[in-house]
């Protein structure tokens, strides 16, 4: 069957595909997210639609690593929403998906504990918006909002487009080999304390022979206070900003390393045709990473998270257009 707009078989599948409803007023078959994904049966190899209605919903959501090929959309980043309030572990994000082949549409995930900052009174701790650990995954036009670690992109091939991504301190770390294209990256550095910048970045690249690296292709960065573009969160981090447009919330130095100078020639952060008052790179950092053109197309390229082209088939493509 099909309900509320899943009308495609994605990634090659033919046929008519499941859809499961979730509505908050006991119309269709399920009232949370959670009970959508448990009916799901373990290790699934056919896509199943899970269209959730226009809402709040207040619950933790996880989606375990045998339910592969669910595809998740909801009717707006700014009419469904998924609220959790879990904080002082990375563990316990608002939203969890451990799956491989997992697609997600038009929703925002919320942790607040921190968010918004200018009205929580809660002392500042991690609080984490989404987890993100399965391999082959894509979110297209959803919101991420937390203040500290908001989105921990942990591990394989990921795909953001046309996402909004809030936060002030490492609120996009891990070390996930992926691509943030058209993004909005809204920075809430302004709730800091006097005195204190924001971190963007925090990856995770921790050997030379890894392949991972945060890639925001097209995007723009904005907000309030002032931010690095990134720190590293283990000793190879690599992070490449391409085409994108940096308001002046970015300090002219742009990056930083607790590393030391001796660890500076293990990171890998660079930038490539960025504009805006932020994109200044005068008095950039002298470490900062020069790539040639094969390499910087190589990042830049959607192959760099389609290896295995997952994302390129039809009509699987269709759903993030």
């Amino acid at each position: 069957m099909a309900v509320g707009g899943c009308a495609y078989t994605p990634a090659g599948f033919r046929g008519n595909y499941t859809t499961l409803l979730v509505d908050q007023s006991g119309w269709g078959g399920h009232q949370t997210i959670q009970s959508a994904i448990d009916s799901v049966p373990p290790f699934n190899q056919n896509w199943i639609c899970i269209y959730v209605r226009a809402g709040t919903y207040m619950e933790k959501v996880t989606i375990p690593p045998e339910k592969s090929y669910i595809y998740l959309k909801g009717d707006g980043k700014r009419r469904t929403y998924i609220i959790w309030d879990g904080h002082d572990n990375i563990q316990t994000a608002t939203f969890s998906t451990y799956a491989d082949n997992i697609i997600v549409k038009s929703m925002t995930f919320v942790n607040s504990y921190n968010f918004p900052p200018e009205i929580t009174t809660n002392p500042r701790r991690v609080a984490v918006a989404a987890l993100v650990m399965g391999d082959n995954t894509a979110f297209y036009r959803c919101g991420f909002k937390s203040w500290q670690d908001t989105l921990w992109d942990v591990q394989g091939h990921h795909y953001f487009k046309r996402c909004t991504i809030n936060g002030a301190v490492d609120f996009i770390f891990g070390n996930g080999q992926s691509i943030y294209e058209k993004c909005s990256i809204a920075v809430n550095a302004g709730s800091l304390d006097p005195g204190l910048v924001g971190f963007i970045t925090a990856q995770g690249r921790d050997n030379p022979d890894d392949n991972s690296a945060f890639v925001f292709k097209n995007c723009r960065v904005f907000g309030t206070g002032k931010t690095f573009l990134g720190r590293p969160w283990r000793a190879y981090a690599r992070v490449i900003f391409y085409n994108t447009f940096m308001d002046n919330v970015v300090v002219p130095e742009g990056w930083t390393n607790f590393f030391g100078d001796n660890g500076a020639g293990k990171l890998s952060f660079a930038e490539y045709g960025c504009r805006g008052p932020g994109s200044d790179k005068s008095a950039r950092v002298g470490w900062l990473t020069k790539m040639g053109r094969g390499e910087l197309e190589r990042f830049t390229s959607l192959s760099f998270v389609d290896n295995q082209g997952w994302l390129s088939r039809q009509p699987l493509h269709r759903l993030l257009e």
